[in-house]
């Protein structure tokens, strides 16, 4: 028989999921499309309550704010650009920003609140990067989550060397994986990372590949150093040589299609799930397909 693929061999995840953990997953809308699906399939989970985020520093910044349970404050309100009169922060994606400060910090808290508390007793947390391309606002030198359609001559665009990737996840792992952490009542975590499978073509082919390098080399330094507490997904590279035809790309032929995203999906599953668990997960599935069942009705 011809052989039409490259298979991407992933093995058995030594970091395993499970239907009765709480699971977060953060980092670029690719964690939203595997969310969406695992929420559906009857998994425990609190999807990226920022927004979608992108780069290690944002995400970094997100489990830290996220563990702390600061509220927002007023001072990080800020006013989105294009003529908009619409209100966020550099925290959040846009999908969070609202008509006035107190709403926006209204929901943003809430959505806070339930985060923390979710995090607190989360067993594992799934980390997808979506680029090592950053933003810094020039008035405050801080990294931004998203730039919120301002003026471009606000902010610096920057590639995140390597080392500092490598530090920021380290730092990530280290501390959220410890039993010291205890001590402030949050449950130690498990981690699977994985890098988006959405090219990023704003920098063209190479710019997209040289970004997503420093993400891959940064991620595998952190799996080895934490083997027992860290694995990698190889969602990216199952996009690029798995399904690397463009029928399984959506439109703009840089997101992977519906079909391409429960494709991933069932290899992740087969990769992290106990085998004892898939009937369950698939009883799961049949009910929620039933429940978007429409009877006919004369």
């Amino acid at each position: 028989m011809l052989k039409l693929q490259t298979p991407v061999e992933t093995g058995r995840s030594e970091v395993r999921i499970s239907l009765k953990d709480k699971i977060m997953l953060l980092g670029s809308c690719f964690s939203d499309n595997i969310g969406e699906i695992m929420s559906r399939m009857g998994f425990n989970v609190c999807v990226n309550p920022f927004g979608t985020l992108y780069n290690p520093v944002s995400v970094c910044n997100s489990v830290h704010r996220i563990a702390s349970s600061v509220p927002f404050s007023k001072d990080e309100c800020v006013k989105m650009g294009a003529g908009s009169d619409l209100v966020c922060s550099f925290s959040h994606h846009t999908a969070a920003a609202r008509s006035t400060e107190e709403e926006f910090l209204r929901d943003a808290n809430k959505a806070l609140e339930e985060a923390s508390a979710f995090f607190r007793d989360a067993d594992t947390v799934i980390v997808t990067l979506g680029t090592a391309w950053t933003f810094r606002y020039l008035e405050t030198g801080e990294i931004v989550s998203n730039c919120l359609k301002r003026n471009a001559s606000e902010f610096s665009r920057e590639r995140l060397p390597l080392g500092q990737a490598v530090t920021l996840l380290r730092s990530l792992v280290s501390r959220y994986s410890s039993d010291g952490i205890l001590a402030r009542g949050i449950k130690p975590k498990r981690f699977i990372f994985t890098v988006s499978p959405i090219r990023h073509f704003k920098d063209g082919a190479h710019g997209n590949q040289t970004s997503k390098s420093v993400l891959l080399l940064a991620v595998d330094a952190v799996c080895e150093a934490f083997p027992s507490v860290c694995q990698y997904f190889p969602a990216y590279e199952i996009m690029m040589d798995e399904l690397r035809d463009y029928r399984f790309y959506a439109e703009d032929m840089l997101h992977p299609s519906q079909q391409a995203v429960e494709y991933i999906w069932e290899r992740f599953r087969d990769f992290a799930l106990p085998e004892e668990e898939l009937p369950e997960l698939e009883r799961n599935r049949k009910a929620y397909l039933q429940s978007r069942h429409r009877p006919i009705t004369r």
